[in-house]
């Protein structure tokens, strides 16, 4: 029944069904409700004639890469599919709890506390690594696919969509905008940017439709997962490239005042409860799909 697919194929139905259960379960107070069902529908109907082409060609050729896409696609619209969802769900955010968790831990506001560092060209740094963040992920796809490491690039997909899904749920769980919004009337200094980095800002305000996602932090969760896994697969030229590339990353997320650290901290942990489900589900997901030989290494 399930031949076709690959475990990621079925790791994404299974999260569009949840998310078209909890679009009905908001309809009373969710006018988008409906729509978010259609693009559900949609994406599922997408990952299905995928996997349907992928059958019929070389794993390297074509119909891969036509599956890659859909993957794709359907992670980037999920995800803005979310902030409507939220809404009908949840009244209230609850950055408030965070607020007083991070001054619980710190004594202090981080983001307001580390102003004394502010300089433009420590935020232009941080900036273009902040939106380093789409292409970490990606660059560990292609360096697999480059090799012809097929089999592992499955599992990296896994883990990877696997992070994405639950940090999706963790945004459902626990809204939250983040300190930039919450906390922009204590900051005394603005952030110290050119135009070329206030374009780049502005660019990934306009494709991150969904703006409660602060809680727990995809950008450390998914490139912590990354990196990990360019350990793991023994990509060492990727992985010291990426290690510097990462921890800047996680450092920006509270300077640049998308985060609280408790949302780092959140992220974090969310990697080691993927680094501990991810393989045993793929394993579960790989005997439905009756290939369990794609376990082997």
């Amino acid at each position: 029944m399930f031949a076709i697919f690959k475990p990621s194929d079925l790791l994404t139905f299974a999260f569009l069904a949840l998310f078209s259960v909890l679009a009905v379960i908001s309809a009373p107070s969710n006018s988008s409700w409906i729509k978010s069902i259609v693009e559900y529908a949609a994406l599922a109907a997408m990952i299905l004639m995928a996997a349907a082409y992928r059958t019929n060609v070389a794993p390297a050729k074509r119909g891969f890469h036509v599956s890659i896409l859909a993957t794709v696609v359907a992670v980037l619209v999920i995800f803005n599919s979310l902030g409507s969802l939220i809404a009908g769900i949840h009244p209230a955010t609850c950055d408030a709890r965070l607020i007083a968790i991070d001054q619980a831990i710190f004594g202090v506001h981080p983001t307001v506390w580390l102003e004394r560092f502010i300089s433009p060209f420590l935020t232009s740094m941080l900036q273009l690594t902040y939106a380093s963040y789409y292409f970490i992920p990606v660059s560990l796809g292609v360096v697999l696919i480059f090799r012809g490491r097929y089999r592992e690039f499955e599992k990296v997909l896994f883990g990877i969509l696997l992070c994405f899904y639950l940090s999706y749920v963790g945004y459902l769980l626990f809204p939250a905008i983040g300190p930039r919004f919450t906390l922009s009337h204590l900051q005394t200094m603005e952030l110290q940017v050119s135009p070329f980095i206030r374009t780049i800002q502005e660019a990934l305000d306009a494709l991150e439709k969904n703006k409660t996602d602060a809680f727990p932090s995809g950008h450390t969760a998914i490139s912590l997962v990354s990196l990990y896994y360019a350990w793991k697969e023994r990509e060492k030229i990727l992985f010291m490239v990426l290690s510097p590339l990462v921890a800047g990353l996680i450092i920006s997320t509270v300077y640049l005042r998308y985060h609280y650290v408790i949302d780092v901290i959140a992220g974090t942990v969310l990697v080691g409860l993927i680094l501990a489900i991810a393989p045993g589900l793929h394993r579960l997901l790989s005997a439905m799909t009756g290939h369990p030989q794609d376990e082997k290494t």
